[in-house]
């Protein structure tokens, strides 16, 4: 269909299309059988006055009559040929005649017969051109030695034969605006709830994302307001997400930047050298700690679990140790050691992931960890093999955390205590989870500290 085509118009043009194809072919067939139909009708016709005049010859011949009256019952066998333009014959008259040969004597013949042989065939039925005109001929042996020969114009055939096709036609013909007309109004009935429901959106307040509950459809925009409804409920869905992110991060990001404008401030105003190199330094870390919020609100943004993302085969155990070397100078830093423990070690494991979720998850979890962890402790990331898929582990040995907090160690900008954070990176690692539909659990670990446990399914 085009861009911008009505639908009523092409529907309408292609019902139109189609029914004048289909007619056509129907009044082709009628033309056809009904010319073969005449053709047979007038052959039949010219076999029987061929008959009859072969009749009255052998009547003629029997009759005890002297020479006179046979030559006028003789003449008298023409006068149904002879009444092309009176008003007791009819005007095809004239373009039907015979002939009666007696070997190579013209015997008899109507009087708007050719004086010519009409045909040099023996018997049956032929077309034959005769002064400019083709004949069609019958012609019938007559036991005496005599060959009676029955013609008609062939025009008069093509004649009659025009005017049944055209009979035939023409209802077809003034058929066709009849039915335009009839599909116009039902294909506008049928389009009445379609217009409907395009004035219900047109009418519609844009900010609007509220689902539609239109009654009384046809099945077929029962479906389309269904996919409105889906598409309505993904848009509010998406909307109340962004907001959301919006939100969080101006909640987030309002102390941050208050406070990097206090520390300016200080800086600039400090007269002592060591006091503005302090300012200067709280700040350097203000901005850090800001870039580390931005960067986990635009991660935590891209990680929803509602969108579409393609898996692919990483190995989890050369992801870790990666992860561990890149944290390591921190850990170093605070005297912790990071381990890295698998029960299969020569095994080659493989998981399926989204590319670069893996790293995000392992970073938030040690450094997590790191934060809650003191020197001389150790955090140990383990890996296993289960039943149904892989699972990991992340310990530490820091002040561990109480059941009544575990749960909202997952909600976004909630820190325990006074450590330094964004309280974004459990909320990270739980949706990345979620993304990936595997289970996290948060668990004691034996001795003091939190052991973060993660299933995978294969």
């Amino acid at each position: 269909m085009k861009k911008g085509a009505s639908i009523r118009k092409q529907t309408l043009k292609w019902a139109l299309l189609l029914f004048i194809s289909v007619s056509s072919l129907i009044a082709w067939s009628s033309f056809h059988d009904a010319a073969h139909e005449v053709e047979e009708l007038y052959d039949a016709h010219l076999a029987q006055q061929a008959r009859l005049i072969s009749g009255l010859l052998t009547g003629l011949e029997a009759a005890p009559l002297n020479p006179v009256e046979k030559l006028r019952l003789l003449n008298s066998m023409e006068q149904p040929f002879l009444k092309a333009k009176t008003q007791e014959g009819h005007r095809y008259e004239s373009k039907v005649v015979f002939q009666v040969w007696q070997e190579n004597e013209l015997i008899l013949r109507s009087r708007n017969a050719p004086g010519s042989r009409l045909t040099q065939q023996k018997t049956g039925y032929a077309l034959e051109q005769v002064d400019d005109q083709i004949w069609r001929v019958f012609v019938l042996n007559h036991p005496q030695q005599q060959q009676i020969i029955m013609a008609e114009r062939e025009d008069v055939r093509g004649e009659l034969v025009d005017k049944i096709a055209l009979r035939t036609l023409l209802p077809d013909l003034l058929g066709v605006p009849a039915l335009a007309l009839l599909i116009w109004l039902t294909i506008g009935k049928g389009l009445k709830p379609l217009e409907h429901l395009a004035e219900v959106l047109r009418n519609r307040d844009p900010h609007s994302l509220q689902a539609l509950h239109l009654t009384d459809l046809p099945q077929e925009l029962k479906t389309i307001q269904e996919a409105i409804n889906l598409l309505l409920q993904q848009l509010r869905a998406l909307r109340e997400r962004e907001q959301r992110f919006i939100a969080d991060a101006a909640h987030e990001l309002r102390t941050p930047l208050t406070v990097l404008s206090l520390h300016s401030q200080n800086a600039l105003q400090a007269k002592d050298p060591q006091d503005r190199k302090e300012s200067l330094k709280q700040l350097q870390q203000g901005i850090q700690r800001t870039t580390r919020i931005v960067s986990q609100l635009l991660t935590l943004a891209r990680l929803e679990p509602e969108s579409s993302f393609p898996l692919e085969k990483i190995n989890p155990l050369r992801v870790s140790r990666q992860v561990l070397a890149d944290l390591a100078p921190l850990a170093m830093q605070q005297q912790i050691e990071l381990e890295l423990f698998n029960e299969e070690p020569t095994t080659n494991w493989s998981i399926s992931m989204e590319l670069g979720s893996l790293e995000i998850l392992l970073q938030n979890l040690v450094t997590n960890a790191l934060r809650h962890s003191t020197s001389g402790q150790s955090i140990q990331v383990r890996w296993q093999r289960w039943l149904q898929g892989h699972r990991l582990e992340v310990i530490d040995h820091g002040c561990g955390v109480s059941d009544q907090q575990k749960p909202l160690l997952v909600q976004r900008f909630y820190r325990q205590g006074d450590f330094y954070g964004s309280g974004l990176g459990l909320a990270i690692v739980a949706r990345i989870v979620e993304r990936h539909k595997g289970r996290l659990k948060l668990l004691d670990t034996p001795k003091g500290g939190l052991t973060v446990s993660i299933s995978f399914e294969d």
